[in-house]
């Protein structure tokens, strides 16, 4: 997915996720420089998918992270660590790191591109696609039973949280995803 953000946003970048599966990294910190070293024209941050609820998750962490360095009240000095952060919605970056960031273990990642135009997200996710010992698929950010526990423990999101947030039964997955946008937000209201 790549989106423009739209609104009273004065991002006037784009944004971007993609997902892999089968990935098999074995030096993180020797891949995470490798990809650094090599992306120019954008900033790259990679997730371990398996808690990610969707590209909305990715999408909304990345508007929140552009709009604390627009209002001057960034954690970080760096766009992706900063959008790792709302993602995890933690204000330690050890923390985001060890809940969120991508692992030795991560056999499905998430990225998350954010660049000043369409050729800079472009030229990231070729770098990235040929990089990331894996497959692309995007399906690892799709939001699946499987990953609800993980996610609900890591946001702190109860089951009677859901039940209010529930418009209709059957959306269940649609309330997390909002209730982990929401838990986002929280961060920014806390900085």
């Amino acid at each position: 997915m790549t989106k423009k953000p739209e609104g009273p946003n004065r991002y006037d970048g784009f944004i971007a996720t993609a997902g892999f599966k089968n990935v098999k990294i074995t030096d993180i910190n020797g891949f995470l420089e490798h990809v650094r070293r090599e992306v120019t024209e954008g900033h790259v941050q990679f997730f371990d998918a398996k808690l990610i609820a969707g590209q909305q998750h990715l999408y909304f962490a990345a508007l929140n992270a552009l709009k604390a360095f627009e209002k001057k009240s960034n954690i970080s000095s760096s766009l992706a660590i900063e959008a790792l952060l709302y993602a995890s919605a933690q204000r330690q970056i050890r923390k985001a790191v060890d809940t969120l960031g991508v692992k030795q273990d991560s056999s499905q990642v998430a990225v998350l591109i954010i660049a000043e135009n369409r050729q800079g997200i472009d030229d990231c996710l070729k770098v990235v696609s040929r990089l990331i010992p894996g497959e692309r698929d995007d399906a690892v950010l799709e939001l699946t039973d499987e990953k609800i526990g993980g996610i609900k423990k890591l946001f702190g999101i109860s089951d009677l949280e859901i039940e209010a947030k529930l418009r209709r039964k059957g959306l269940e997955r649609e309330a997390l995803a909002d209730l982990v946008i929401e838990h986002m937000a929280l961060l920014a209201i806390q900085s």
